[in-house]
């Protein structure tokens, strides 16, 4: 990293009594090029410039038509990339793509997005770094999220977490035995499609019974609105933790409710992996640390125990988008100097 000029090194530091060859301390080099980063998500563009110490700088955000026309979506985004990019004072190492959907990261292509078809089959990474002339990876939204909480947030130390993901959709990415798992092509944390409740309700994927069917916000919303609770079409789990909290009973069970079927995934997780530690982001991260700790709480009575067994349900206090983007980058960092993250 001396070499690629991405940290340099301080002035050498005092022998200590056993004596040796003085220790010289390293820090990112504020001169080192920036990591061009995008998340993209149905209808919405974030692009940014981020730098080795994880400074968000140059945002800018753009819409699309999920279901519009191709061509136009390229424009929209190789225009709003360009705005960012042109604040660089030198040429960004490349640029990392978190983007919602199912992703074959191997060839980088966004192979569907359910909810904006106008991504599906798209060979994002050529038409970049053809434009760009630039290195490109792409990643899934929920595995860049964990990145961004590797390096920035809660599983700074940890050897072995999980991030999951509630918003319209459902998802996840685990961290095991100190390296991110992605599975043949970048499949692997498709959870939003593990089945919870054989023959339930029918999902965006065409089967039934999936944990996004009852994890998610189209399901909080349908329930406020069958549960006769006002504004259901904006419901969201931070409106619920205040309504709980201001005395409403009605919003304090679907809370109660909600939290438990995200723990539902959780605990199959759990037994299945035994990481222990969650980090929730999305919607159900909106409702802080209460809503973390309803998780945690059903997790417990749900999972089966083990000795020693400490879960912990923690929210990155970061924001969904900054860390996403921040993951992002480090996909590009991580390419470049060919690191197992």
């Amino acid at each position: 990293m001396i070499e690629e000029q991405l940290l340099v090194e301080g002035d050498a530091a005092p022998s200590d009594v056993k004596g040796g060859k003085p220790a010289r301390p390293l820090y990112f080099n504020p001169d080192a090029p920036m990591l061009g980063a995008v998340l993209l998500l149905p209808g919405t563009i974030q692009a940014c410039l981020v730098a080795l110490t994880g400074e968000i700088r140059a945002v800018t955000k753009a819409e699309f038509d999920p279901f519009g026309d191709r061509q136009a979506f390229i424009a929209t985004l190789t225009k709003t990339l360009t705005s960012t990019l042109s604040h660089a004072h030198q040429a960004p190492f490349g640029i990392g793509v978190a983007s919602g959907g199912m992703i074959d990261s191997d060839n980088g292509v966004i192979l569907a997005v359910n909810l904006a078809p106008v991504l599906t089959g798209l060979p994002l990474v050529n038409i970049l770094q053809e434009h760009f002339s630039l290195p490109v990876v792409i990643d899934h939204h929920p595995r860049a999220l964990l990145v961004g909480d590797r390096w920035f947030g809660p599983g700074r130390g940890q050897q072995n977490f999980a991030a999951i993901y509630t918003g319209e959709v459902l998802g996840g990415a685990f961290f095991i035995d100190g390296k991110v798992y992605r599975g043949l092509a970048g499949s692997g944390g498709e959870l939003g499609h593990t089945v919870v409740q054989i023959d339930g309700e029918i999902c965006n994927c065409g089967k039934h019974g999936c944990w996004e069917t009852v994890a998610a916000l189209p399901w909080l919303r349908k329930e406020a609105a069958r549960l006769g609770l006002p504004q259901p079409g904006s419901i969201t789990c931070a409106r619920l933790v205040k309504e709980a909290e201001d005395g409403s009973k009605a919003a304090d069970a679907l809370l109660d409710r909600y939290t438990r079927n995200v723990a539902f995934g959780i605990v199959n997780l759990q037994q299945t992996l035994f990481l222990n530690s969650y980090v929730l982001h999305g919607d159900v991260a909106g409702g802080g640390a209460k809503a973390a700790e309803r998780v945690r709480q059903h997790v417990e009575r749900l999972v089966v125990k083990r000795p020693s067994q400490e879960i912990s349900i923690t929210v990155n206090g970061i924001g969904e988008g900054h860390t996403a983007l921040r993951g992002a980058a480090g996909l590009v960092l991580s390419s470049h100097l060919k690191v197992v993250i």
